[in-house]
């Protein structure tokens, strides 16, 4: 990995398919959740809720904000509804907390979750000690990742200084106002079309697998304290 970990001392991660590994299959439940949400507000078919759900993400960077925009559906009854899933799914990774333990610096994440959403999901991986603060979707007064001024709250609100901070996402187009501000990226590889977007733009700087083979590599190059 060409960036050197010993000049960061911030390390920033998305949470969905990104601190866990979308193998865990976690964030399915939450799309299923998303289209009995939909479908139930709406009073659509299934096929129709997907459909509508699809769109609004397309169109507004979150099904949410799409509903919220066009059909005034309150953002924290959602929130709650989408993320009420079952966490036990995924395995703990004690393999993640050790690396985590090794990196020195402060650690955040920041979702287009919920902050429960992320403390569940951090909980049951064995990682919630490691991290500082959790950066979610309503601190972001509602704007979806990529939003400038979104990354711009995120940064202020947490005192993150850009340039020696890293930010690690699996969706490629996330990653372009980090990279503007001054952030180093990361975006970890997928087959997703919807997350490849902008894959071969300049605002990604290093590609990985996943976070645990990212880490693995970096932890290599880590300075003896």
């Amino acid at each position: 990995m060409p960036f050197d970990p010993n000049t960061i001392s911030c390390w920033v991660f998305d949470l969905d398919n990104t601190l866990y590994p979308a193998r865990s299959n976690l964030f399915d439940q939450v799309r299923e959740r998303i289209t009995a949400f939909v479908q139930d507000n709406q009073s659509l078919s299934r096929d129709d809720a997907l459909a509508l759900q699809r769109d609004l993400f397309i169109r507004h960077g979150t099904t949410l904000n799409g509903l919220m925009a066009e059909y005034q559906v309150d953002a924290h009854a959602y929130l709650d509804y989408v993320h009420d899933i079952d966490y036990t799914r995924l395995d703990p990774d004690p393999t993640l907390a050790a690396l985590l333990e090794r990196f020195p610096g402060r650690k955040l994440i920041y979702t287009n979750g919920s902050t429960s959403h992320a403390q569940n999901a951090m909980e049951q991986l064995g990682v919630d000690h490691h991290f500082e603060a959790i950066f979610d979707i309503v601190a972001a007064d509602f704007r979806p990742k990529p939003d400038f001024q979104a990354f711009q709250k995120f940064l202020l609100d947490h005192a993150v200084d850009a340039k020696a901070a890293v930010f690690v996402e699996d969706m490629a187009i996330n990653l372009k106002p980090a990279a503007a501000l001054g952030l180093t990226t990361v975006w970890l590889r997928t087959d997703q079309d919807w997350a490849k977007t902008g894959a071969d733009s300049a605002h990604v700087h290093h590609q990985a697998d996943d976070l645990v083979s990212l880490l693995q590599s970096l932890s290599q190059r880590l300075t003896a304290a």
